[in-house]
């Protein structure tokens, strides 16, 4: 079904300017900071890095590793000093993914994870709305991110103003909000999806209508997967909307044999041309059982790295899009972060109870 509506800042006349939303990142640290450890590289990082570097051999040149694995070596030692885990997205560089990262997956099973954490310290090694998620559902832990200035173009589209205008013009209508947005948008909305789970979530509030936001683009997806009215709003993906399906084409004229698997924050032409469409972990999942020889992921480049470093055997051919938030992210800052414990993610109060409510009803729908 195609979406019904779509609506963005320039629809509502009295639409208010964008406060600052009450979710903060402040330099507080919650103890003291440590000294700097060596970052030379010896033969003894060498022996200790030696079984990380099999990981990610396939992807990273030996010329590289000696610069990266003193900062490696030290930030799994200051983990275990400040009872610390870091969770980092699939989008994340492989020096950060397969070699520092305790849990790493897509958006929801970071969200799911983040409430199984023993730790009293999550280093999130995302963007900052994921940040702000294991926060609202580990109100009680210290949670950092390495650069607060890694944002989100999805995020930045709407604002929690904007929710309570959509609920004006259409009363009663529940209202679905993607993950990739802020907690004040989250506070608004009945529940939250990912990319895995959107339909499943639309589909479970069993009403007719649902305004699903912020992402255009996987509203649509979502809408030609079910019967429901998808009222949308106008946001897009930085990295997504990119593609285009004239680009998969061209490369099929290439390549016949190549195989091309889109995430659904892609253009509606660009799905048309993939062989499969799902969040980044249905992607992964489908590499890992198809094992394809030759491979278009299309999505943020990092990923297909860290698939390339898992499977070896399948040759990832280009083009994907860096995301420059996710980038911001380095081990650099990581190790800076836990060193200091510095851009902690504080949300008020009255703001996380009502953002909390909207993801913990996304993580307790049952299938």
């Amino acid at each position: 079904m195609p979406i019904t509506g779509i609506y963005g800042p320039d629809d509502f006349a009295n639409r208010p300017q964008a406060q600052t939303a009450r979710a903060r990142v402040t330099p507080a640290r919650t103890g003291p900071a440590l000294p700097m450890p060596s970052l030379e590289w010896t033969p003894e990082v060498e022996q200790i890095t030696a079984p990380l570097y099999k990981r990610v051999k396939h992807v990273i040149p030996p010329i590289e590793w000696p610069l990266m694995a003193p900062t490696i070596k030290a930030i799994n030692e200051l983990k275990r000093a400040r009872n610390a885990v870091i969770l980092a997205h699939n989008y994340q560089t492989p020096e950060i993914f397969h070699c520092v990262a305790d849990i790493g997956g897509d958006s929801l099973q970071l969200a799911v994870e983040a409430t199984k954490v023993k730790a009293d310290i999550i280093v999130q090694c995302g963007v900052h709305f994921m940040a702000e998620t294991s926060k609202l559902l580990n109100p009680d832990k210290t949670v950092l991110i390495p650069d607060q200035r890694a944002g989100c173009s999805l995020a930045a589209s709407i604002t929690g103003a904007d929710v309570r205008l959509l609920r004006e013009k259409f009363p009663g209508v529940p209202v679905v909000a993607y993950v990739n947005t802020s907690a004040e948008v989250k506070a608004e909305v009945d529940i939250c999806c990912t990319s895995s789970n959107a339909v499943q979530v639309v589909e479970s509030l069993n009403a007719p209508s649902v305004i699903f936001l912020p992402d255009r683009y996987l509203a649509s997806y979502v809408a030609s997967k079910t019967d429901v009215k998808i009222i949308a709003w106008k946001g897009a993906c930085e990295v997504h909307e990119r593609f285009t399906g004239d680009e998969l084409r061209s490369l099929r004229e290439a390549d016949p044999s190549v195989q091309i698997i889109a995430h659904p924050e892609c253009p509606p032409d660009v799905l048309a041309e993939a062989d499969f469409t799902g969040s980044t972990a249905h992607m992964i999942n489908w590499v890992r059982e198809k094992r394809p020889r030759r491979l278009v992921m299309i999505t943020e480049c990092s990923m297909a790295d860290n698939v390339h470093a898992e499977l070896p055997d399948v040759e990832m051919l280009r083009p994907c899009n860096l995301c420059p938030h996710m980038k911001r992210i380095t081990l650099a800052n990581i190790l800076e972060s836990l060193l200091t414990l510095g851009e902690e993610v504080t949300i008020e109060p009255e703001l996380a109870v009502r953002a909390r409510r909207s993801v913990e009803r996304m993580i307790n729908l049952k299938n």
